[in-house]
């Protein structure tokens, strides 16, 4: 069984190995034979187009890690955690809500002023630095049960999704491509989850950019809210 790190990056192959977190990473996880990785360099594609082009390509029996570039693997185990996350839920995350409100902007935020939803609907933690091994941001306990997960890591089975025949929606380029993801795996009567996994993220997000209302507003035409 593989377990496959699917990611794109603006960067050429070799400077994603040698200067993105996600790249230095993966050079120090060679040890682990499970652990494979296919990055799409130099992209100007949209997120959702590559992640689909991938659960076509990997084997059935696979793991398939949708992550971000400037994303820290602390987790030596990493594998390990991902098969043991799986086992609980369809779908696994690093940091999620427990529910869902109408018109949300996002998996942590209710209104447009990204104000925060309270504490006790709020699962995971990721860590925030230019640097490996960041201060922790604790959002709630792990593991549980979510309606929406955060995009910058989410872990599924490739059989989950060719049995329920979707996959990644590609109006959604950068943005809302996670929400809509798990809005979707819900509407099928998959399982969402946080799992505690050991990582350190690089950027904050890039909330309220015209690119982010852009998909928002598409977002809301297709949901309703």
């Amino acid at each position: 069984m593989k377990v496959e790190i699917i990611s794109a990056t603006r960067k050429s192959e070799a400077e994603f190995r040698g200067t993105t977190p996600l790249g230095i990473s993966l050079q120090r996880l060679t040890h682990d034979p499970r652990l494979m990785a296919r990055i799409s360099a130099a992209n100007t594609r949209g997120l959702p187009l590559i992640y689909n082009e991938t659960i076509a390509e990997a084997d059935d029996d696979s793991i398939l890690v949708f992550m971000h570039d400037d994303v820290w693997i602390d987790d030596y185990f990493f594998s390990q955690r991902v098969v043991e996350g799986l086992q609980a839920f369809d779908v696994i995350g690093l940091a999620g809500n427990r529910r869902r409100v109408a018109g949300q902007p996002g998996w942590l935020f209710i209104d447009l002023k990204f104000t925060w939803d309270q504490p006790e609907h709020l699962t995971g933690a990721i860590a925030h630095s230019e640097m490996p091994f960041g201060d922790i941001t604790r959002f709630g306990e792990t593991p549980a049960s979510c309606e929406l997960l955060d995009g910058v890591l989410l872990a599924v089975r490739k059989s989950v999704l060719t049995d329920k025949r979707f996959g990644f929606d590609p109006r959604f380029d950068f943005h809302f491509y996670d929400l809509d993801f798990c809005r979707t795996a819900r509407q099928a009567g998959l399982t969402l989850g946080t799992w505690p996994i050991c990582v350190t993220h690089q950027s904050p997000g890039a909330y309220g950019t015209e690119q982010w209302r852009n998909a928002y507003r598409v977002y809301l035409e297709k949901w309703g809210s």
